[in-house]
């Protein structure tokens, strides 16, 4: 009886000792079961084609965005050219499904980015043992040289980019599997979503694992990293030969979503907006590329059909974010966390409160901007067609006085009573920041 009563209570010590690492694997995995759960029923909530359309755009832009992440948030690294690799990745991802198409081979869809992961990476060791033997401003300079190399080289290589018209294909003609041809959008979606996800996990892996704190290191202090044993040049190489992968599988979920690729792919404008997604979103943060891609592509989505300006309001933003908001929109939500980690929900409360009083005025002040850029453009732009122009759904006379002094009254008013709101704001914060400090004293 004795031999029995130590080994129940040896298994119940082992049981014991591993209840806290079962803990951690269960906190670890919890967020990402969740995001599993939200990518499966967000097409039962979203049932339209546009907003399938939209959630698979949104997919393709997380992992682009996070690939982007590993070389500016990560490792410090300005990239002016990062389309490059997942341009690439979707012409090679193209070529390769016209292949299997013509050669009658048995590979099915959800193997081909693959082809775009393997392209990316090729042509980021490739390029990155050039531009990453210097860092700073000369990496931007030599990302910017590269991708207006391989820019211009697509529409003169023919046989390969396409020219103009780019390359095409059909995703249906590829080995079905389980039924599934991937024709209609919400199969596509799916497939975004599973390599979206799988994306996801491996790069936020990545950035826990003692690379990531290497790279990390690179980035705050090359030269004290140096000095502990590490080779600066070798971990830039190695982290933009795997930004360059995930970029190169987010352009074979494109090629595959649009069955097209063309020179805009590769260019300056796919670049760009790549580094707007990360950097309004936030580079600080692994979850801030990902908010930003989702507000990128929801703005890039629905403000293109409401305005030809809307890359205008773009630049606005990205400027609004730089000046007052350096840390991109996770970094604003990320300040808050010592009130949630203090549980002051009072605190929070008030804030919220004061935070909605400033609400008001702000979407004043913008009502007015947009009135003055829309009619702005409208008259000096499609004058042509007249002077007639529909804002808000109000019909208005872009040539009359009137509509230009509502603009400025809007504009003038609206930043005059925000200004107002900003001590009351202020005066919020610290109250709020001061109470959560003397809870946290206090336990």
């Amino acid at each position: 009886m004795s031999d029995v009563a130590s080994g129940v209570a040896n298994v119940s010590a082992r049981v014991a000792l591993s209840q806290p690492g079962a803990a951690a694997v269960v906190r670890l995995a919890a967020p990402w079961f969740a995001l599993a759960v939200a990518f499966a029923i967000l097409p039962v909530i979203f049932t339209s084609g546009s907003a399938l359309t939209m959630l698979s755009l949104m997919g393709i832009m997380i992992v682009f965005a996070l690939s982007y992440n590993m070389l500016l948030g990560e490792t410090g690294l300005l990239s002016f050219g990062h389309a490059v690799y997942y341009g690439l990745g979707g012409f090679l991802v193209v070529h390769a499904m016209n292949t299997v198409i013509h050669d009658r081979l048995s590979v099915p869809l959800p193997v081909i980015p693959l082809v775009g992961g393997f392209s990316g990476l090729l042509f980021g060791i490739i390029f990155g043992s050039v531009s990453t033997r210097r860092a700073g401003t000369a990496f931007a300079m030599i990302s910017l040289g590269l991708g207006e190399l391989v820019a211009s080289s697509s529409l003169i290589l023919r046989g390969f980019f396409g020219g103009e018209e780019g390359v095409s294909t059909n995703r249906t003609k590829l080995l079905h599997m389980f039924g599934l041809n991937f024709g209609p959008q919400i199969q596509v979606y799916y497939l975004i979503a599973g390599w979206c996800l799988l994306s996801m996990v491996a790069m936020y892996a990545l950035t826990r694992t003692p690379f990531g704190r290497i790279c990390n290191a690179v980035r705050e202090n090359p030269e004290r990293a140096q000095f502990v044993g590490y080779n600066p040049r070798t971990v830039r190489f190695i982290a933009f030969s795997l930004a360059g992968l995930f970029a190169g599988i987010a352009g074979g979920l494109a090629a595959i979503n649009f069955e097209l690729v063309n020179s805009s792919e590769v260019g300056a404008g796919q670049s760009g907006l790549v580094l707007l997604a990360a950097y309004i979103g936030g580079i600080g943060s692994f979850i801030g590329p990902v908010i930003g891609a989702v507000l990128v592509t929801w703005l890039e989505v629905m403000l293109s059909d409401v305005t030809d300006v809307w890359q205008l309001y773009f630049g606005l933003l990205f400027i609004g974010v730089v000046m007052f908001a350096p840390n991109g929109i996770a970094g604003l939500i990320m300040m808050h966390a010592p009130l949630w980690q203090a549980r002051a929900y009072g605190s929070m409360l008030r804030l919220a409160l004061t935070y909605l009083v400033a609400l008001g005025p702000a979407l004043v002040l913008l009502a007015g901007l947009i009135l003055v850029i829309e009619m702005t453009y409208h008259l000096s732009v499609k004058a042509s067609e007249g002077t007639a122009i529909s804002v808000f759904h109000v019909a208005l006379d872009a040539a009359s006085v009137i509509p230009w002094v509502a603009a400025a009254i809007l504009t003038l008013g609206g930043f005059w009573l925000f200004r107002l709101t900003w001590p009351v704001v202020g005066a919020a914060w610290h109250e709020a920041f001061a109470q959560a400090l003397g809870t946290r004293i206090a336990k």
